[in-house]
């Protein structure tokens, strides 16, 4: 059975059996066109006709890579949960100025706050997280990037949808996002480890004017090497080779059908919870769709509990910092199936009738 846990998250047999592939040299024409087919096929993941970058990291990565690429002077980091607060953490230690619109955790960030948060400053860089794993709640992206281009026509506008992409609509371009980034061990069931971010040509113009861009995370490098199928540094062989697998799947799929298959088991977690006297975390409206997080209204003790469904071999998450113990989560993400949620849930029954 698979775990309910917003990553890393289960990954196919036949996606990690893709990782034991013989090693190849990063510099070889068999690699480069590896590298060179999991990049064009990415980009529909993200909606974009730019570029995506493939990075051995973890999305935390690009949250630092927005940061010292696009701001020369002070960025707006939206916060409505921990990832959101992340963000601002990694733009203050790398010294730049930062302002945090403060959204409370469980509720939406609306378009109109940011639009008047960017009215009364100007900003190089709008930073937003799409769906914060830490709350169970989806951010409007698509409708706060409108609403940043009213008023600050030029900013950048950086997302963070490390458990969105992939479960959930996101069009880069159509939405007029500049870097959107994610992380392998969520939506894109493959092991943690791979980042991956599309980045726009006006954000990789931008970043050759911006100085100090450290080396790593440089785009203007990432954009060199990606033109000879490649990466500045070693990439994650294995990780590419599972990739590659999993992109076919994904296609499959459906990316569509995909995004409709987390939308249903969705709703299908909120409504069990609900029926069984449990209260909903995020704000109606503003719901994610490939994690929930549940009000512990029945005070359940959350380790007992997982305890007691790792017998069943599967697995939910507590809540995330603050909200441990108050909350816990129910992940939908990846590969799981309707059929693996009702498994899921009869098991809970069991364990709260006991």
């Amino acid at each position: 059975m698979p775990m309910f846990v917003p990553g890393p998250v289960d990954v196919a047999p036949e996606v990690a059996q893709a990782q034991t592939r013989p090693m190849l040299p990063h510099r070889s024409p068999e690699f480069e066109a590896l590298f060179h087919s999991c990049e064009q096929r990415a980009r529909a993941l993200f909606r974009t006709q730019y570029r995506v970058f493939l990075l051995a990291a973890t999305g935390t990565a690009f949250q630092e890579a927005c940061v010292r690429n696009l701001v020369t002077e002070r960025i707006l980091v939206v916060v409505n949960g921990a990832f959101g607060k992340r963000w601002a953490e990694v733009a203050r230690t790398n010294g730049k100025e930062t302002d945090v619109l403060e959204v409370e955790w469980g509720k939406g960030v609306r378009p109109e706050q940011v639009a008047d948060a960017l009215q009364r400053k100007r900003y190089d860089v709008l930073a937003v997280v799409h769906n914060e794993t830490s709350t169970g709640v989806e951010n409007p992206v698509r409708d706060i990037a409108a609403a940043a281009r009213e008023v600050a026509p030029e900013i950048f506008i950086c997302v963070d949808s490390v458990s969105g992409l992939g479960g959930t609509p996101l069009e880069m371009d159509a939405w007029g996002l500049d870097v959107v980034f994610t992380s392998s061990q969520k939506c894109l069931a493959l092991p943690p480890g791979l980042a991956l971010a599309g980045v726009s040509d006006r954000a990789l113009d931008r970043a050759k004017e911006v100085p100090n861009r450290g080396w790593y995370l440089d785009f203007v490098r990432l954009e060199k090497h990606r033109l000879k199928d490649s990466t500045p540094a070693t990439p994650a062989i294995s990780l590419i080779y599972a990739l590659d697998v999993q992109l076919d799947r994904i296609f499959q799929e459906g990316l569509e059908n995909r995004w409709e298959r987390h939308r249903r088991m969705a709703e299908m977690t909120r409504a069990w919870a609900l029926e069984k006297g449990f209260d909903l975390f995020a704000e109606e409206g503003f719901r994610s769709q490939t994690v929930t997080t549940v009000v512990n209204t029945h005070g359940l003790d959350v380790a007992q509990l997982n305890a007691f469904l790792l017998e069943r071999n599967m697995r939910i998450a507590n809540g995330y910092g603050p909200l441990k113990g108050k909350t816990f989560r129910i992940a939908h993400m990846g590969e799981i199936q309707p059929q693996d949620l009702e498994a899921l849930f009869r098991a809970m029954e069991a364990y709260m009738a006991a």
